[in-house]
């Protein structure tokens, strides 16, 4: 599913699991830390915006790159903007 993501693009964790039908966000959370260093890991955050924690800049720097909506004046993902549903 995160290979899915659009570059510029986000899915918070509990997107995810509601996508799949399965699980949660925590859940989602621990393959992500566990297996998630393939895929594009930095377009899966938290529900408020913010990136995997100990990874912000690295993510940051990915965000820049793929323009990805940011809030004004903020540390964290527009996720009205940048939310993507899946299709």
């Amino acid at each position: 599913m995160v290979e899915r993501i659009p570059p510029g693009r986000v899915m918070s964790y509990g997107d995810i699991a509601e996508y799949l039908g399965e699980g949660g966000p925590r859940q989602v959370g621990r393959v992500m830390a566990l297996w998630g260093g393939g895929v594009p890991w930095w377009r899966v955050i938290r529900t408020n915006g913010s990136p995997p924690p100990g990874h912000e800049r690295r993510a940051f720097a990915r965000y820049r790159e793929e323009r990805t909506p940011l809030r004004p004046n903020s540390e964290r993902v527009d996720m009205r903007r940048a939310r993507w549903d899946g299709r």
